[in-house]
């Protein structure tokens, strides 16, 4: 699979896991250090904790285990690192305080509907 298939599984599983305001941000070609941000919001830190572990598992399944992963002792700002993409699951205060798409702005913009739309195809 590529990077673009496996960040879409990545935020399929979030949504599964009702996480709120999914965004895939395409860092192609701005950052040197990956393809894609999956950026994803939970309300608690023990809804972003089960996000992280179903978005972990699904990649599993198709061979994919994180590079190195932080903020899952907290929960606040869980990051998964897949090389090729980069998870970020905040809690909604702690997505606000860093307001990562903003920071990205310029970067082109995957949302739900999009992932949705293409796994129908």
């Amino acid at each position: 699979m590529t990077a673009r298939e496996l960040v879409m599984v990545a935020a399929q599983a979030a949504d599964d896991k009702k996480a709120t305001d999914i965004i895939i941000l395409e860092m192609a070609g701005i950052l040197d250090i990956t393809d894609y941000f999956l950026i994803c919001g939970g309300a608690t830190d023990r809804q972003t904790k089960a996000i992280a572990d179903e978005i972990q598992k699904r990649l599993r399944d198709f061979g994919c285990k994180p590079h190195r992963s932080a903020g899952e002792e907290l929960g606040d700002w869980i990051l998964l690192d897949y090389v090729d993409f980069i998870i970020h699951i905040f809690t909604d205060e702690t997505r606000e305080y860093y307001r990562l798409e903003r920071l990205w702005k310029d970067a082109p913009q995957l949302k739900m509907k999009d992932v949705k739309r293409s796994q129908a195809r």
